[in-house]
Order: C-alpha cells, then structure tokens, then sequence
C-alpha cells in the first residue's frame, strides 16, 4: 500500500515537472499595465524592464532586491540608459532577499503608488512561484500579469529545485501558511 502511494507521488510529480518545463511562460507582448516589477537575480530581466518601459507598456518600473549601496546611476551606465529614465520612472528597492520579500517590497510599492495592474518580469523558469508569491501577497484588486524572460539552457538541478519550491510553497499558501 505505502509503495503505491509512493509510486504515484512520483509519477504525479514527474507528471507535473514535465508539465512545468513543457509550459514555461514566454514574453508577453501588448499589454499595457500601470507598473513593471523585476526582481534581480538573473540576465536579461533589467534589461527586459527597461525596453518595455521605454514601449510606453508601463509608466513605472521598480528593480526589486537589488544589493545594498547600488545607486540608480550605476544601473544607468551598466545598462546603458539614460539617467533620466532612472530619475523619472524607475526606482530601486533593496530590501529584497529572495521571492517571498520581493513579493513583500513589491506590495509596498504597489500600494503607495496605487497601481491596479503590474507585469511581472522574471526569468521563465523562476516566473510560476514568483508570480504566485506576488499574487498571494497583493490579494485582489491588482492584476498580475507574467512575462518570462527566456533562459539559455537552464540547468537540470536549477528547474528541479525551482519545481519543487513552487510545489512547497503552494501547499504552504494552501493551507495558510505564510500567506
């Protein structure tokens, strides 16, 4: 009985990681919203933010997690904008760790500028969780919308960890944990 119980746990979670991997989220194109939201942590995400903001698909960007004494010009230069983009329309949150805190900086955000729509750009892989830790943490009234950077070759080990975090942490939200 226990084995097959555990036969089925794993072939649902195989199952269920093929589906993961089969369904990442790509680009999101033509949909306007009030705000970009990009956690650090992974190449072209800033990047991605910044060309939408500059496509008018947004009026504000927030680049959340970033490390402690990173100044705005700083980004400016590494990214090649111009500092007025940075004056105007982008500000930078440090108080981030991982996904769950930029969910919490991000609602921070959000609510002080009163914003009901935000696209969240993050890499594809990372997206599922971090899309729904933004979700959990807002609750209703502000749509979120994902738009998946793609990534060259994750590794194995890294979409493996990041499935099973998304499952851990899904049933943790389900039956209230950290919510």
């Amino acid at each position: 009985m226990i084995a097959r119980f555990l036969g089925l746990l794993g072939i649902g979670w195989c199952l269920g990681f093929a589906a993961f991997m089969l369904m990442l989220p790509r680009p999101l194109e033509g949909n306007t919203t009030d705000a970009i939201v990009v956690p650090t942590g992974g190449p072209g995400r800033i990047d991605r933010g910044i060309a939408l903001l500059r496509d008018g698909q947004a009026r504000r960007m927030l680049v959340t997690g970033v490390a402690p004494g990173v100044r705005p010009i700083d980004l400016a230069r590494t990214y090649k904008t111009p500092r007025a983009l940075f004056t105007c329309c982008i500000d930078l949150g440090a108080d981030a760790v991982d996904t769950r805190s930029n969910a919490e900086e991000t609602v921070r955000w959000v609510r002080a500028h009163r914003y009901t729509s935000v696209r969240l750009v993050t890499a594809d892989w990372h997206l599922p969780r971090a899309k729904m830790e933004l979700i959990a943490a807002l609750g209703p009234g502000v749509v979120v919308l994902g738009d998946g950077v793609p990534t060259s070759d994750p590794r194995l080990a890294t979409l493996v960890n990041e499935y099973n975090k998304l499952i851990l942490r899904r049933i943790a939200l389900w039956v209230g944990f950290g919510s």
